[in-house]
């Protein structure tokens, strides 16, 4: 009866509650999206890499380093040679290195030169390690490993024809058509950019680039995949980065000390984690301030809600009175006007939760291909709980001053 009471009140004031819903939807769905996204983003960029001990590349920026590398996400500064980088893989500290080459792309998406090291020894989670859905990993120089994702969107399978495009963008002026990959494989889901990423051998970057400066093909090579190989040795001269796996967890620090005071070439080697950790502390304080905002736009729309109520007391002292009449007691209309706020709360989170999943939905496609973002559509995790949690318990308290005023009104 009490639920019955407090809906049919509601639609008889569907107007100001529709108002009211609104802004609390709005509020909600800030306090939500904000939440959900700082959780996926850390889980995101948390388990994209596991097991390397090092990231070694040209010196500039620990975050920078770690997002080109890693995420995909801008370029580096300089290349290392690759004498130097063979220097360093064949130090006794190291058991395996992963050697990154980045500058090419298909589609919009970025294409990755490694070796086979990168499928035996690159693990992400918790040391998940890389697996095929379909095929195996390359083999020969123009042979082409792509992504769970690059796959599924392109609508690739094994024994497709690719061709790869000079620089990072969707449109490119500068394609590498003479000399085309075949699809030999492709990767199980990881949720991480590894899904957004074509992977080739380092002879096949090489191999496109005989002839090629400053992105234009200034030479008669590259007229097939025959010449190109035939044209020299595939060696690269030089590569974007490279992962170390060491023997023992004690000499990483004696390593990165040796990368950086490394004489030949400018150098740096990061720890992934402890770089992470950094990226979080610079964006605890934007976090912080961001939920500071939506929590301020949320106790201002319960207040609006609570204003909403107290505004509507007058006039309904004739309701109060009827209700009097048959029997109610003061304590069932503070009950019912309670109700109304929390049913009016409850719709305005069930509609910000409908919003929340759409708009995941329409954007995780692009937040994955442009950021390397992976943001699930499983928003009901325990934070979520426990901030409903919250906002409902908020709602009983603003409502206590609408529900004192009519308790008020009901024993006049």
């Amino acid at each position: 009866m009490l639920l019955r009471f407090a809906f049919k009140s509601l639609i008889a004031r569907k107007v100001s509650v529709g108002l009211t819903v609104f802004s609390i939807c709005i509020s909600v769905f800030v306090l939500l999206a904000i939440g959900h996204i700082k959780n996926e983003t850390k889980s995101s960029f948390t388990n994209t890499v596991s097991g390397v001990d090092l990231i070694v590349g040209a010196r500039t920026g620990q975050l920078n380093l770690l997002l080109y590398s890693v995420f995909r996400i801008g370029n580096a500064t300089n290349n290392i040679s690759w004498d130097t980088y063979q220097e360093l893989a064949n130090n006794r500290s190291v058991a395996w290195t992963i050697p990154i080459s980045l500058g090419d792309s298909h589609r919009g998406y970025r294409v990755m030169g490694t070796d086979g090291n990168y499928f035996e020894h690159f693990s992400y989670s918790n040391k998940q390690p890389l697996g095929f859905q379909a095929g195996k990993p390359f083999e020969d120089t123009f042979d082409a490993v792509l992504g769970a994702e690059v796959a599924k969107t392109l609508g690739y399978k094994i024994g497709d024809i690719i061709t790869l495009s000079h620089g990072l963008g969707s449109t490119s002026f500068s394609e590498h058509s003479n000399n085309p990959f075949t699809v030999v494989g492709i990767i199980n889901p990881t949720g991480t950019p590894v899904d957004q990423t074509v992977h080739v051998p380092l002879a096949g970057i090489e191999a496109i680039h005989v002839g090629w400066q400053s992105g234009v093909n200034l030479s008669g090579f590259g007229a097939n995949n025959a010449l190109a190989q035939q044209a020299k040795d595939l060696t690269p001269k030089t590569i974007t980065a490279f992962m170390v796996g060491l023997n023992s967890k004690i000499a990483t620090f004696s390593f990165q000390r040796q990368v950086n005071q490394y004489s030949s070439e400018a150098m740096m080697a990061i720890l992934p984690g402890v770089t992470l950790a950094e990226l979080w502390r610079m964006m605890s304080i934007m976090e912080n301030v961001l939920l500071a905002i939506s929590i301020l736009v949320l106790i201002a729309a319960l207040v609006g809600m609570s204003t909403m109520m107290l505004a509507t007391m007058r006039e309904r002292k004739q309701e109060f009175s009827v209700l009097r009449a048959i029997g109610a007691s003061p304590l069932f209309i503070v009950v019912l006007i309670q109700l109304e706020a929390i049913l009016t709360t409850l719709m305005s989170i069930a509609v910000a939760i409908l919003v929340l999943l759409l708009g995941i939905e329409f954007t995780q496609g692009m937040l994955s291909s442009r950021f390397g973002l992976f943001i699930s559509s499983q928003i009901f995790t325990t934070d979520l709980m426990l901030a409903l949690g919250a906002v409902v318990v908020s709602t009983i308290l603003m409502g206590i001053f609408p529900a004192v005023s009519a308790y008020r009104t009901s024993k006049a």
